[in-house]
This record gives C-alpha cells, structure tokens and sequence, in this order.
C-alpha cells in the first residue's frame, strides 16, 4: 500500500510540474526578414519581421499614424489567454498605444495607452474599464490576456503588464465580466504608432486555462 501510494504521489507531482502545452507559440527566430509569417491575417499595417542585434521579431513602422493589427493563432472562444512583449518609443508628449486581443477583431483586447497613463480593458472599440499604469518608453513590456468561463455560465475577462525587467504580477491588474458568450476569433496584436516610431511584438504565445 505504502509503494502503491508514493507511486501515485510522484505520478501527481509529475503531471503537476509538467508545462502547459502552448496552443501557438511564435518568437520569429525561423521567420524569415521582411516578410510575414505565412499564418498571420493582416487586418491593416505594414508588419513585417526585423533583425537587430541576432533577435527577430514584428515590426509595425512609425507611420502613418494610425491603428493596426493582426490576427494568429487557433480560433477559441474562452478557456484561451494570450501573452507578447511589445516595445514602444514615446516622443516628447506623443506615444503608442500598444495591445493584445482574443476573439478576433471585434472581441476583447488589453491595451497600454501611455497618454492617459492607463491599462485598458476593451470590447470591439469600447472601453470597459481602466487601471492606472506608468509605462516605460524605450523597453519591452509583456502583456497578458485571458477569457475563462466561471462555473455560473458567466466568463471573465482578466488582463495584466508589466515590465520585462519586472516580475510578472501575481495578481490579475484589470478585469470585466461578460453574461453572454465571447464569440469564436483568434488571439490578435494591435499598435497604434502615434510617436512616429516603430513598434515591435515577440515571443506570442496562446495557451488553455481553466
């Protein structure tokens, strides 16, 4: 009984300390420079793959100005969470914005907007909520996003950023709640380049939670 137990056990912590298999993954080292990986849908924008200093990774150009994104990854609906490191430039009183998304182009997305000093938390176009939020211009931010379904049948929407040079929080920073069913889509990325600078995703990542 004794053997039979301690079997168990290790066959517990085992599955326990066993990574979560990514659903999509993407950090553009095999992509290929000035080009857009072949499974991306760009929505509007002139994205294409950079190289500097033997790291690759997405680049939207400086201008025009405007808002840009693309989508990836598989479609879900909840049950998904998405996470990129983004990197931005402010210049003088203009700066990025910067965002992720899940459920497609009309669905839920987190974004960073420098201006109002704030972490939002939108639906399609409209803001739900927002956080205060001291962004850091000129390094990499890491932004993560989920959608899950509680045990009410309601889903909750939870968002989080930090700076790479930071621990990631262990508490979710901003969140909302949806009554209804998120619609399928796909995990996306958003920039709008307001500064005149260039704007750079890597290491996208889409995984299950529960």
């Amino acid at each position: 009984m004794k053997t039979l137990l301690i079997i168990l056990l290790s066959a517990t912590v085992s599955a326990l300390a066993e990574p979560v298999k990514p659903l999509y993954e993407n950090n553009f080292e095999k992509a290929t420079v000035n080009q857009v990986p072949d499974d991306f849908l760009v929505i509007d924008g002139g994205f294409t793959v950079k190289e500097e200093n033997g790291n690759k990774f997405l680049e939207l150009p400086g201008s025009p100005l405007d808002t840009f994104g693309l989508l990836f990854g598989p479609t879900k609906n909840s049950g998904v969470s998405v996470s990129a490191r983004i990197y931005g430039t402010g210049k003088g009183r203009r700066f990025p914005t910067l965002g992720i998304g899940l459920n497609g182009v009309g669905g839920y997305k987190l974004k960073i907007s420098p201006g109002k000093k704030a972490l939002e938390l939108y639906k399609g176009d409209d803001v739900l909520t927002s956080v205060s939020y001291d962004w850091k211009s000129d390094s990499w931010t890491i932004l993560r996003l989920q959608v899950r379904e509680l045990p009410d049948h309601t889903w909750k929407i939870e968002g989080k950023a930090w700076a790479q040079s930071e621990a990631e929080p262990k508490e979710w920073m901003i969140s909302g709640d949806e009554k209804n069913a998120p619609t399928d889509g796909r995990a996306s990325v958003w920039g709008s380049p307001y500064s005149g600078t260039p704007i750079r995703f890597d290491d996208l990542l889409v995984t299950e939670v529960k």
